[in-house]
């Protein structure tokens, strides 16, 4: 049973950065990061393939964010510079059994609880 959990959310102004990081991840799947904000549905934010060679970003957070893993360590993390008020949401880090990436939800099979993310503008 795969475990993922999140960390390293929390409040930061509009300019600011935050890491994200999950945990428990295997080195033989691919992962993914995505968001809910309120009142809407859960999107695509970033996907990493399991070796760490391809990557993947939504449009909208493109040059801003970085997603990484350390294989060794079963983490992945997601770097988010210049946060933006619209970036605000609830963070999941999800994890496919597949070693490609994907920017499709339900190419995923495990997911995280989620961590807040705020913005104050």
């Amino acid at each position: 049973q795969v475990q993922l959990v999140e960390s390293g959310g929390g409040l930061v102004q509009a300019g600011g950065s935050l890491r994200l990081s999950c945990a428990r991840t295997y080195s033989f799947y691919a992962m993914g990061w995505f968001r809910q904000a309120p009142g809407k549905e859960r999107e695509f934010v970033a996907t990493i393939s399991s070796s760490g060679a391809n990557t993947y970003y939504a449009d909208s957070v493109k040059g801003r964010f970085t997603i990484s893993r350390d294989n060794a360590k079963s983490t992945v993390d997601l770097q988010m510079n210049s946060l933006k008020p619209e970036d605000t949401a609830v963070y999941y880090c999800a994890a496919r059994r597949s070693s490609r990436s994907s920017i499709v939800e339900s190419d995923y099979n495990y997911w995280g609880q989620g961590t807040q993310v705020t913005v104050s503008s």
